[in-house]
């Protein structure tokens, strides 16, 4: 399959995500990048990732965990949802034939600082208790979504 990334592909990404989830009134980032490099080849092994959804913000729920969080789909339908923080690395596996429900949710949000309401997508991805969300606020994001959210639904609803 061609596009599949390797563990060394996803750390690049996250280390570009990294840098741009700090806004200009936060403190860097002080992530010990070899470091994370280790955990995430860890995590991932020898998968090959298909699709890499960062959410530039952390959703809700997530705010004590990190600083932005990744969802990965891997080559054999593997989601892995991994929040980076400071010194805060944790990682969800689930299988996409466990999902519960798959949601995909296109509505507006109130942005309270620029006083307006502005489109969203979010695609939540559930099992049991817990959901797995990504969220996308401009037009690159949506489409990183909206691929994500056709991947699953073809893995967990093929056509017969």
């Amino acid at each position: 399959m061609a596009g599949l990334m390797s563990a060394e592909d996803v750390f690049e990404k996250v280390q570009a995500a990294a840098v741009a989830a700090t806004s200009p009134d936060e403190k860097a980032l002080q992530i010990d990048y070899p470091s994370l490099k280790t955990k995430i080849q860890a995590a991932l092994g020898d998968r090959k990732v298909a699709l890499c959804h960062v959410n530039r913000f952390l959703p809700e729920g997530y705010e004590d965990q990190g600083r932005f969080n990744l969802v990965l789909l891997t080559a054999g339908n593997v989601a892995f949802d991994i929040v980076i923080g400071d010194s805060y690395f944790r990682y969800d596996v689930v299988s996409v034939g466990q999902l519960d429900k798959v949601q995909v949710i296109d509505a507006m949000w109130d942005n309270k600082e620029k006083r307006r309401e502005e489109p969203f997508l979010s695609l939540r991805l559930m099992h049991g208790e817990e959901a797995h969300l990504l969220l996308a606020l401009d037009d690159d994001e949506r489409k990183s979504l909206l691929a994500f959210a056709k991947a699953v639904s073809i893995a967990r609803n093929p056509e017969r």
